[in-house]
C-alpha cells in the first residue's frame, strides 16, 4: 500500500503538470474534482 501511495502521488504531480486541458476547467470545478479524488483516496486507505 505504501508503494501504491507513492506512485499515485508522483503520478498526480506529473499528470497535473502535463494536463493540457486544465485551463478549460474553472477553479470551482477543479476544486470539486480534487476534493472528490481525495475523498476516494482516503476511502481506499481506510
Amino acid at each position: 500500500m505504501k508503494t501504491l501511495q507513492k506512485f499515485a502521488s508522483v503520478h498526480a504531480n506529473v499528470h497535473n503538470h502535463f494536463n493540457q486541458e486544465h485551463h478549460l476547467v474553472d477553479r470551482q470545478t477543479f476544486k470539486q474534482r480534487r476534493s472528490a479524488a481525495l475523498a476516494e483516496w482516503q476511502g481506499l486507505m481506510a
